[in-house]
Parts: C-alpha cells; sequence; structure tokens
C-alpha cells in the first residue's frame, strides 16, 4: 500500500500507481481536507457570496443561489457537464485520474467533506472504474466533461466498470454496497474543477513512452550491428565536447549495448566505411535530444500530479476562498505536446534504419532481407507501415496547445487544449511502438546473415526475445499478427534494451 503525501510527490511513485499500486491518502492529508471542509461551511453559514459556493458558474457566476438549493446547484453542475463524446478512456488513465484527484484534494485547498475522500478509494480498492468518454474538455476550466462523468458515476449516473464488466452505475454502487453520493456546498466544482484528466492522458503517454524510447535504443544499436556500423560516432569525447545531457546518455547506452560484439570486432580495424547514414549516426543527437525533452515533460507532471488546480481555493486558515485560474492546463498541453514531437522523432529515425536495413545497396544484405527476392517480398510492406505510421506521427505532432476556441459565451476566452494534446501523444507512441518492433524485425534478421558472428551479449539477449515472437524469414508468410505482438511486447516493456539503468527517462 502506497501512503500518498500530495505534499511530496514523485515520478517513480507516479509510475508505480499507473501500474496499479494500491494507495491512500495519509493521515495528515484527511486532518486537512477535514479542516477545509468545515471552512467552507463556516463560509456558507457567514452568508457572503462567494463563487462556486453560493453562485451559480461561468457567465452565471453573478447570479446568487439560496441556501436551500446548493445541493441542487452541485448536482446540475454534474449532470449539465456530463457532455462527453467517444470511446472511454482505458481503465488504467481512469484509475490514475482518481489518485491523482485524491492528490489533489488531499492538499486541503478544496473544501470538501472526508465523505468525498472515502467514495473515491472506495472505488479504486474495489476496482470499480466509471466509465468516461475521452473526448469533450478544451483543458480550461480544468477538465470539466470527463471528471463530471467521474463524479456522476459516483452520484448514480452514467456507468461503471467493475474488473471489466460495464453495468449501469446505480447497480453497481448497488452490487458494491454504495448509495449515490449527495454533494454539499462547493464540491461538485472542486471535483470537476481541475487537470486530473489531462494529466493522466499525459502520464499514460509518457509512461509508455518510457518503454517505447527503451525499445528503440535496442533497436538503434541492433540495427547498428545488423549494418556493420562505426561505434566511432558514439565515443564519449564526442558528446562530451557539445554537452548536451541526453545525447551523453545515449552514446552511453549504445556503447554500453553493443559492448562486446564479434560483429564489431569483426571490421574495427579494417572498415571500407568512411561514414554512416545520419539514422545509425546521430543517434544520440537526435534520441538524446527526445530524451531531454521527455525529462523535461517528466518534471512538468509531477509538479501537476500534486497541484491545487480546482477553483475557487480554500484557505481554511482565513476562512477564505479565492477565485483564480488554476484550472487551465497550459503547462500539461505543453508538456503532452512536447511528449509528442519527442517520440515523432523517435519514430522516425526508426523508420529511417528500417530502410537502410532493407536496401541492398545501402546495408550490404540481401533486397528486403529475403534470399529469394522476387518470389518473395521480405520486409517491403512492413517497411510502407511503418512510414504510414510516421507520416500519421507528423499530421498528430501539430501542437494542440497553440489553439484556442472560447466557450461560455466568452468568459473562457483562452483553453489550453490539454486533453487533445495529450490523447494525441499518447497515439504517437502506440505508433511508435509500432514502428519499432518492424525494425527490431528487420534488425534481428540482419543480425541473422552475421552469423556465426555473433552480436554483443546485451543485444543477443534481445534477438532472442524477438525470435520468440518472430522466427527467422524463410520465405513470405502472413505479417500483422507478428507485427502486432511486437508492438505489444514494446509498449508492455517486455522488449528492453536490457539495462534497468537505461529503462527510466529519469535515470541520471
Amino acid at each position: 500500500m502506497i501512503s500518498l503525501n500530495p505534499e511530496s510527490v514523485d515520478f517513480a511513485t507516479l509510475r508505480k500507481l499507473w501500474q496499479g499500486g494500491a494507495c491512500s491518502l495519509d493521515a495528515a492529508s484527511l486532518e486537512r481536507v477535514a479542516t477545509s471542509s468545515d471552512a467552507v461551511g463556516r463560509i456558507v453559514a457567514g452568508g457572503a457570496t462567494v463563487y462556486g459556493i453560493n453562485t451559480g458558474f461561468g457567465l452565471l457566476a453573478n447570479t446568487r443561489i439560496p441556501a436551500d438549493r446548493l445541493s441542487e446547484l452541485q448536482r446540475n453542475l454534474i449532470l449539465s457537464h456530463s457532455c462527453g463524446l467517444g470511446d472511454a478512456l482505458p481503465r488504467r488513465v481512469v484509475r490514475l485520474m482518481i489518485i491523482l484527484k485524491l492528490l489533489g484534494l488531499g492538499r486541503g485547498y478544496s473544501g470538501v467533506r472526508p465523505v468525498v475522500i472515502d467514495a473515491l478509494q472506495d472505488l479504486l480498492d474495489r476496482d470499480a472504474m466509471p466509465v468516461i468518454p475521452a473526448q469533450g474538455s478544451v483543458g480550461a476550466s480544468g477538465d470539466l466533461a470527463p471528471l463530471a462523468h467521474l463524479i456522476a458515476a459516483m452520484m448514480g449516473e452514467g456507468r461503471i466498470n467493475i474488473g471489466g464488466e460495464v453495468l449501469p452505475a446505480r447497480e453497481a454502487l448497488a452490487r458494491l454496497g454504495q448509495s449515490p453520493l449527495e454533494l454539499g456546498p462547493k464540491e461538485g466544482l472542486a471535483l470537476i474543477n481541475g487537470t486530473q484528466a489531462s494529466t493522466a492522458i499525459a502520464l499514460d503517454a509518457l509512461f509508455m513512452a518510457e518503454r517505447v524510447f527503451s525499445a528503440a535504443l535496442g533497436a538503434g544499436a541492433l540495427s547498428v550491428d545488423a549494418l556493420k556500423g562505426s561505434i566511432r560516432p558514439f565515443d564519449p569525447r564526442i558528446s562530451a565536447v557539445r554537452g548536451q545531457p541526453g545525447q551523453i546518455r545515449v552514446a552511453a547506452a549504445i556503447r554500453k549495448l553493443l559492448e562486446g560484439s564479434a560483429i564489431v570486432a569483426s571490421h574495427a580495424g579494417d572498415c571500407g566505411k568512411v561514414q554512416d547514414p545520419y539514422s545509425l549516426r546521430c543517434q544520440p543527437q537526435v534520441m538524446g535530444a527526445s530524451l531531454d525533452l521527455l525529462l523535461h515533460a517528466a518534471g512538468t507532471l509531477t509538479i501537476e500530479a500534486g497541484a491545487v488546480t480546482d477553483n475557487p481555493i480554500v484557505f481554511a486558515d482565513e476562512d477564505n476562498a479565492i477565485s483564480g485560474g488554476n484550472f487551465h492546463a497550459q503547462p500539461v498541453a505543453f508538456a503532452a505536446d512536447i511528449i509528442a514531437m519527442a517520440m515523432c522523432e523517435v519514430g522516425s529515425l526508426s523508420e529511417r534504419r528500417t530502410a537502410v536495413l532493407i536496401d541492398p545497396k545501402m546495408s550490404g544484405l540481401p533486397a528486403f532481407l529475403t534470399d529469394d527476392g522476387g518470389v518473395n517480398s521480405g520486409l517491403m510492406i512492413p517497411q510502407v507501415t511503418q512510414a504510414a505510421l510516421v507520416a500519421e506521427n507528423r499530421s498528430l505532432a501539430f501542437p494542440a496547445s497553440v489553439d484556442s476556441v472560447p466557450t461560455s459565451a466568452g468568459q473562457e476566452d483562452h483553453v489550453s487544449m490539454a486533453p487533445i494534446s495529450a490523447r494525441k501523444a499518447a497515439q504517437i507512441v502506440r505508433n511508435v511502438a509500432g514502428i519499432v518492433g518492424v525494425e527490431l524485425i528487420a534488425a534481428a534478421q540482419g543480425i541473422d546473415y552475421h552469423a556465426p558472428l555473433a552480436t554483443s551479449p546485451r543485444l543477443t539477449a534481445l534477438h532472442e526475445k524477438i525470435r520468440t515472437l518472430s522466427p527467422h524469414l524463410v520465405s513470405d508468410r502472413y505479417w500483422a499478427d507478428e507485427m502486432a505482438a511486437l508492438q505489444s511486447a514494446v509498449l508492455e516493456g517486455t522488449l528492453d534494451n536490457g539495462d534497468e539503468a537505461l529503462l527510466t527517462v529519469t535515470s541520471g
């Protein structure tokens, strides 16, 4: 059980939570929640007009709501905002949304009652994930529609997925032994204001990107050996004189992966090549730059995971609630777009290496890596699939964060589009996993042509993993299932590069 301290959130813990680690708020957080809730009670009793507590919302902020209708106000807020469309968010993303909402509320600036925390915690403990449509948020005032669907399910509206079985929310709550949640003053607004949907989707993309990046490092090194490429471009002195930290790390990783290769040794002293193509030679420069961007995104999203992002913010020590704009998800939008661009380039480089591998003029290997060309097409068309995914990624990589469509009759006149940035990033990462999967097949085939010379011990282990999913190519066969298996293995982290220290974008 991971004890959540919202005032001290780190990336490694977030990764464990994404992987399914059980968690709950620590005692200090629960105490802060109770204190903040008491402050809202005093504000209501005092009769002051405070946005979101006893007023309408958005353009209706100047409409005062009588005390006997405050509960109705909160319920209507949730129902009116439950208007998402599209496919449901993955269960792991919804779970992370709930955890992030607990972290934000646990800071003690939102004014919700402990019973709300209990209801959210029960969803986690019982593996009951509300069904949340992916589309409908512009990332300000928070992720309104996705979070509204989350809370509506707790109120008995919508649907809940219990361990894979989707039920009407009221029926699901009954099965769980829960009563529908009734919201108090400010609670509806506290629960749907916030960046938890955008941040959860972006973190999901980043955690997948870690795995894909690791596999891409292994694929790149394997391709270097399959092509009898030079290891001189990975000399640490080259990267040191430039000084970019990601470049230094990637060059070191590739050197380590190739260490002990008999193929490298076979052409170390007498190699006719002067320079390799950029897709081989410039891996530290391109992959390193991507790594630096992923690190930056990780820092931003880690801060956002423990942030207070609802509105107004309750300062219990003064019985005061101040309206602001922490719900604006611009930091998340930029971080997600950075992930998208970084991983787009990882995929582009991988496809180019595959193109070199299948081109006999560039590789010195059989055309399309098949011995009986003409009758067999070999890896000709899997590389076309790579090209299609690369083209799709380039289109998706255009940043959504530079766009804005005003909403709420102009009151919300600049929005972040963070959920769109995050969903695009996640799709790019999945596409890159497919691209890298094809390169792994091609590089493994290239290595086979150098037998009995063996690649390095680390790359031999990777080669063996590839061969459990994709046997050596003798003649043409049905490719789609193998490619899908490689893509899944990359996303699941089972085709890592063989060194745990290189598996995380946050390792030093």
